[in-house]
């Protein structure tokens, strides 16, 4: 295990100002951990157990403990009652601290509902450090996406050094050739939405290679925010398939919320 660089006794000062929590900041300064995020409408997340898995299986992989759904829950359910919301953009995170780690939850307001805007990305060479795993330090992700807006396009593509498409920089990716949606196998995370999505339609996980892009017809990235059609991936351009994305969002829609609390539900109460 790492040990974080910054001490949980540490004076902290941000501008000038000293920090009004300096043990925890220093938690989240250290950078090691990982999150889920999703989408609670009423109360209720789709596939809210999938999203237990990926924090329990992370939690175990990376400090060698469980972290159990009911606790997820419960944190989860208490920090939406005290913001005030049953609808929101929730994040659950795990940072390690001392010898064990610890968990804590943001709530911000709800993404909207619907397809997101269409998207042109560019494809860069850089794959995510463990890729299975949803964990902090996206400098690179982010790095790259900043540099993919200032040429003029919405995000980056990743690709492997072999010209292989792996993942968005903050989405899965599907394309579509007629008849299935193909996910690409290259090193990636598998997100909620994508696997949602992919047991609910015609799809199939193979390598997609760059030079193959030209000979799909349609394209959308998936990510707990957002559904959205990509209509270009550098030269290749891609129209808009309303057919496909009403099919696509239709899945999703049909997917039915899981509710964050079992039982009556009191600890939404806050």
């Amino acid at each position: 295990m790492t040990t974080s660089p910054v001490p949980a006794s540490a004076h902290i000062e941000i501008d000038g100002v000293p920090a009004a929590d300096p043990a925890s900041l220093s938690v989240v300064m250290g950078g090691y951990g990982h999150f889920t995020a999703m989408q609670v409408r009423d109360g209720r997340v789709k596939g809210l157990g999938l999203h237990l898995d990926r924090l329990d299986r992370a939690t175990r992989e990376l400090f060698g403990e469980p972290l159990p759904g009911e606790r997820v829950r419960e944190l989860l359910a208490r920090a939406l009652g005290r913001a005030g919301r049953r609808d929101a953009s929730a994040r659950v995170y795990a940072y390690e601290h001392g010898s064990g780690f610890l968990v804590a939850v943001t709530v911000r307001e709800a993404a909207p509902d619907g397809l997101g805007a269409p998207q042109r990305l560019t494809a860069v060479d850089y794959l995510r450090p463990a890729a299975h795993l949803k964990h902090l330090g996206g400098f690179g992700q982010m790095y790259h996406g900043d540099a993919a807006r200032r040429a003029g396009f919405d995000e980056a593509l990743l690709t492997t050094p072999a010209g292989e498409v792996a993942e968005g920089a903050v989405a899965n990716i599907a394309f579509w050739d007629g008849t299935s949606l193909v996910w690409p196998t290259a090193p990636h995370l598998t997100g909620i939405t994508m696997a949602l999505l992919a047991p609910r339609l015609p799809s199939i996980h193979r390598p997609v290679p760059l030079a193959e892009l030209a000979g799909f017809r349609a394209a959308f990235t998936a990510n707990s925010r957002t559904i959205a059609p990509v209509t270009a991936v550098d030269g290749v351009a891609y129209p808009v398939d309303e057919a496909l994305m009403a099919r696509v969002l239709a899945a999703y829609t049909a997917v039915p919320g899981e509710k964050i609390v079992s039982g009556d539900g009191s600890v939404l109460a806050g």
